[in-house]
């Protein structure tokens, strides 16, 4: 529902005892909206063939900016877990309504992301093997092929997993489950012989559709007869699938203890430096793993869940050392509309996608082409080299929003889930 709530503003420089819990999140909205305005950045160029190497994802193994946005999200989502929890618990909420709310969240969290996959509910385009469908066939075919996982759904198994794991478990027991779940996936997809395989999994890491992880989707959303619910790129692996999201619950939770310690009461300073050194030494760790287990997002492995982790919390403490300890602001409006309603920006912005990317056809240049498209070539890539081009018009997607969430927030409508 929609709510509101104030933003700060630019001040002189503070470093003393804790500050105020609405100061302490400031940063923490910055730097979640400058994680969603960046999502939006590389999910939305002009053309796909046409990227600046640091907007696109790895190919495989290693990892380029772009890869560091959907861990930072879920580390942020860790901390904001973290001081809900605390802040309910506070003022006295019942444990029963708090778990409710964390399965009510993680459940409607999934079903927007299933909605999204969804729309708009019935097949387009062609139908495979149906000469002339009908509007019946069209929307079977759909529900055979709409993609279970995706981002909002990885968002919210590990945002449900990680808060009752942390509700009823102390920091010693959250630690040796983060280390069981990285460890313990690690043996999964590199030690276990695959099934129909039969090889040992670091044998086939290089190979997308061979590993245990896409064993597992496979087993799991490959329905045969009642369709195939994996990733449309290749329908024998899911970058967010079943197995994979395992690490992801890791990542999530490394955020909650992060944001435990965020909010301890000691001076700025102190959590800012704690956070810093926690995170590079983390960095640190996850670089020396990668040497045994490839930095992979599309698998999400241990070694890249630490290490993204890590990255995030320096990456935080960094903005929180900008706007909290200096109070410089004066920039921070735009990715505070972002940071306040990710909700809107994710469901939003993939539903239009959608009908701008497939939907819409129009006439171009003697050619029946997206809207997208059309946009694409008649305002940038008609005058501009082809990956300016792709950029402008992602730039102008994030404007866009922008624009919208930016009304939003000066009207103070916050929408929660």
């Amino acid at each position: 529902a929609p709510t509101g709530r104030a933003a700060g503003a630019a001040g002189a420089p503070s470093d003393g005892p804790a500050a105020p819990a609405r100061e302490r999140l400031l940063s923490l909205d910055v730097f979640r909206g400058m994680t969603v305005a960046g999502m939006l950045l590389v999910n939305h160029p002009g053309s796909w063939a046409h990227i600046f190497p640091p907007l696109e994802h790895a190919k495989w193994h290693g990892w380029t900016p772009t890869d560091l946005v959907f861990p930072f999200f879920l580390f942020i989502a860790g901390i904001t877990t973290s001081i809900s929890l605390t802040a309910r618990r506070a003022r006295g909420d019942d444990e029963r309504a708090i778990v409710r709310q964390i399965l009510r969240r993680g459940a409607l969290i999934f079903l927007f992301g299933l909605l999204v996959n969804w729309f708009p509910g019935f097949t387009w385009g062609e139908v495979p093997g149906v000469a002339d469908p009908s509007f019946l066939d069209r929307v079977v075919h759909r529900l055979y092929s709409v993609r279970f996982m995706g981002v909002l759904q990885r968002i919210a198994l590990a945002y449900t997993a990680a808060a009752l794991i942390t509700s009823r478990t102390t920091l010693r027991q959250q630690v040796a489950v983060v280390a069981s779940l990285l460890v313990g996936y690690w043996v999964a997809i590199a030690a276990l012989p695959v099934p129909d395989h039969g090889l040992a999994g670091h044998l086939v890491l290089d190979q997308p559709a061979r590993t245990m992880a896409a064993w597992v989707d496979r087993l799991l959303l490959d329905w045969g007869p009642l369709g195939n619910h994996i990733w449309a790129s290749s329908r024998t692996w899911d970058p967010e699938g079943v197995l994979s999201t395992v690490p992801a619950i890791a990542t999530a939770m490394l955020g909650v203890m992060a944001g435990r310690w965020i909010g301890q009461p000691r001076p700025v300073h102190e959590r800012l430096a704690g956070l810093f050194a926690a995170g590079a030494l983390g960095m640190v760790a996850g670089l020396v793993w990668a040497w045994a287990l490839p930095i992979n997002k599309s698998l999400w492995t241990s070694s890249y869940a630490l290490f993204t982790a890590a990255m995030a919390a320096v990456a935080l403490a960094t903005v929180m050392w900008v706007v909290d300890v200096h109070r410089v602001r004066r920039w921070t409006s735009p990715f505070l509309a972002f940071g306040v309603n990710p909700t809107i920006a994710f469901v939003a912005s993939g539903v239009l996608a959608r009908i701008i990317y497939s939907i819409v056809k129009v006439d171009y240049a003697g050619k029946r082409v997206s809207l997208q498209a059309a946009v694409h070539e008649s305002l940038f890539a008609s005058w501009l080299p082809p990956r300016v081009a792709s950029l402008a018009f992602a730039l102008s997607y994030v404007l866009l929003f922008l624009a919208v969430l930016g009304v939003l927030r000066r009207r103070n409508i916050i929408f929660k889930v």
